[in-house]
């Protein structure tokens, strides 16, 4: 698609589509990518050097939570405003974040009240993933179905947590309903009696302190919790992502159902690439809780195997920022014990520079299977059309990346409003430099031009699959 006027013109980058790498020009006409060439010969009235740097497709970051209530009732740290200008300066120009029901809610008012907000803050584009947690009172007769119709074709479940997981019967019966409907299951997969039973253990003994957290959710709850979840997906021929996959195991098990034709996908998270269990050990633990926790050097490899081979087809963030205060991580007390401590770190700002630092700069997987991990694969897998991709008729949504910029993570670097940054002391080789949302140019020089709330909601397509191609 070429367009007569040419908004703005993209020089000489080291472009990533997907058929592969080669320096280009972009033609961007009305927020849309509407040229690819060598040498456009045409001028235009923005005109960016990008000789010597690299032109991604915007991050597509499809697990944050965002301006979200907890089941335990916290409100995390960010709107939609601070996440997404964060999401922004760290590359991304998509996120789905969630729209989180509690007991006794209407689905349609829930996503509803969400979707105001995210009118009223987001500076980049998002959808949004439906957490059911009562699906009575005609929720899965009435609401979800409709929801479904209408776009919002992503529903996640809990196996664990009392207030919002399901039992086994309520989500076959939404497995179900997603099978016939062409929707997507997203599963927090672990299993709550063994959390259960070792919390209550632990506490006994008094291991309260944060490192136990750990302890309290032992890889057994992970590998169960997956294995019943594909056998889910296998009985009802349901289509199901299973989320932060973090064990060699549950990578397994994923790898076999696959081979058995369950209909199932994976993702997993930089807080599981590139921490361990022992950080738990360090000072002010509590910043780095998260569930499931940090593994084992061997899950870590286990985990870059299965991004090679395609078992694990999505990194996400699994943004879930919590302040280190009463308002957040501290609600019940700087002593609180590990079960009192909310779960979740910041990340939707680190989650590209790291997998860059460590797959472009430094070799592993390269800059085509980082752009498949992070961007292409997450847009299709949840049926966004348009995102993800540098193609013709394709939204602008492009971050120029500059491969030998340096930065040393600091204590509290971050766009958003969690007041830390997990990786603080962690240098990285490339940073996204200028960073355009449908053609308009949000970062400029890694400064933020605009907190505008000018994003747009995305439906998601009926008909998407996920990106099985081995990396190497």
């Amino acid at each position: 698609m070429q367009s007569k006027q040419i908004d703005t013109i993209i020089r000489g980058g080291t472009v990533v589509t997907p058929s592969g790498t080669a320096v280009q020009d972009i033609g961007v006409s009305g927020g849309k990518i509407s040229e690819l060439g060598n040498a456009i010969a045409s001028s235009a009235p923005t005109e960016i050097d990008a000789r010597g740097l690299l032109v991604l497709p915007g991050g597509v970051d499809t697990h944050c939570h965002i301006e979200q209530m907890s089941g335990a009732g916290l409100m995390n740290a960010d709107t939609f405003r601070t996440a997404t200008r964060s999401a922004a300066m760290g590359g991304t120009t998509t996120t789905v974040s969630f729209a989180a029901q509690h007991a006794g809610q209407k689905m349609r008012q829930v996503v509803g009240d969400y979707a105001a907000l995210a009118r009223k803050g987001a500076v980049i584009d998002h959808a949004f993933h439906m957490i059911a947690a009562d699906i009575g009172n005609d929720n899965l007769t009435e609401d979800i179905p409709a929801l479904i119709s209408e776009g919002h074709r992503s529903i996640k479940i809990f196996t664990t947590y009392a207030k919002v997981r399901q039992d086994d019967k309520s989500i076959i019966d939404i497995l179900a309903l997603a099978r016939d409907t062409e929707a997507l299951v997203c599963f927090h997969a672990e299993n709550d009696g063994l959390i259960g039973h070792m919390t209550e253990k632990l506490l006994s003994e008094g291991k309260t302190a944060p490192k136990y957290h750990a302890a309290s959710h032992p890889r057994e709850a992970e590998i169960e919790a997956i294995d019943r979840m594909c056998r889910f997906a296998e009985f009802t021929g349901a289509r199901i992502m299973i989320f932060h996959v973090s064990t060699r195991e549950g990578a397994e098990i994923v790898r076999q159902a696959r081979s058995r034709g369950v209909r199932v996908q994976a993702e997993t998270c930089p807080h599981y690439l590139f921490m361990t269990a022992d950080v738990l050990e360090r000072e002010n633990a509590a910043r780095f809780m998260c569930s499931p926790p940090q593994r084992s050097r061997d899950d870590q490899e286990a985990l870059w195997n299965a991004m090679a081979d395609g078992t694990i087809e999505l990194v996400t963030s699994d943004h879930a920022p919590y302040r280190m205060d009463a308002s957040g991580k501290f609600a019940h007390g700087e002593d609180a014990p590990f079960n009192q401590i909310a779960n979740g770190m910041p990340g939707l700002e680190t989650r590209l520079p790291l997998m860059f630092d460590t797959m472009v700069s430094s070799g592993r997987l390269g800059v085509e299977a980082f752009v498949q991990l992070t961007a292409t694969a997450p847009a299709r897998t949840f049926g966004l059309d348009g995102k993800g991709a540098i193609v013709e008729g394709f939204d602008a949504d492009l971050a120029i990346w500059d491969p030998e910029a340096t930065h040393n993570y600091g204590a509290n670097d971050l766009h958003d409003n969690a007041g830390y940054n997990p990786f603080e002391g962690t240098t990285v080789k490339g940073l996204p430099l200028h960073v355009f949302s449908r053609g308009k140019i949000l970062v400029r020089d890694r400064s933020l031009l605009t907190e505008a709330p000018q994003g747009r909601w995305l439906p998601m397509s009926a008909v998407f699959g996920g990106v099985t191609a081995r990396l190497v």
